[in-house]
């Protein structure tokens, strides 16, 4: 793999582990896994409405996928279903090459630019988007699909 996945905004998110660990009773979790590299991330929610008032990643997988549940469980607090479903397309849009960057105002997706010449890792990125999705899926929330 190329040094440029693993440059050093990457590495730094994924070391801080923003809201790494487990809420003690979440309204809301939902694990999804990667069955191609073994990834797997778990988010849990407690919400006001639609609203994200507390997150929590644990997460299993390789650095780039750490990196961005670390950069959604620090932005996530605050926004609703659809601003968050949003932000996912977004990046996926951005990923496939169809956006020049997320528009979403979380600049620290930004660091995943380079993952758009690796087809293969850009599902690692968006895995934690993906719990978010099953997690406000589960609470019956709309996300915009």
């Amino acid at each position: 793999m190329s040094d440029d996945l693993y440059h050093d905004a990457i590495v730094r998110h994924a070391r801080a582990s923003v809201g790494a660990g487990r809420l003690e009773g979440p309204d809301v979790s939902a694990t999804v896994d990667n069955p191609l590299c073994g990834d797997r991330v778990t988010i849990d929610l407690k919400l006001d409405g639609e609203r994200v008032v507390e997150i929590a990643q644990h997460t299993r997988g390789c650095i780039l996928c750490k990196a961005s549940a670390s950069i959604v469980a620090n932005n996530a607090i605050g926004e609703t279903a659809t601003s968050l479903f949003k932000v996912g397309s977004e990046l996926a849009a951005t990923l496939k090459g169809s956006k020049p960057s997320p528009d979403g105002g979380w600049v620290d997706l930004g660091a995943f630019t380079p993952v758009a010449q690796h087809k293969s890792r850009q599902p690692c990125v968006l895995l934690p988007f993906d719990a978010l999705k099953e997690a406000f899926d589960k609470a019956g929330l709309a996300t915009g699909d």
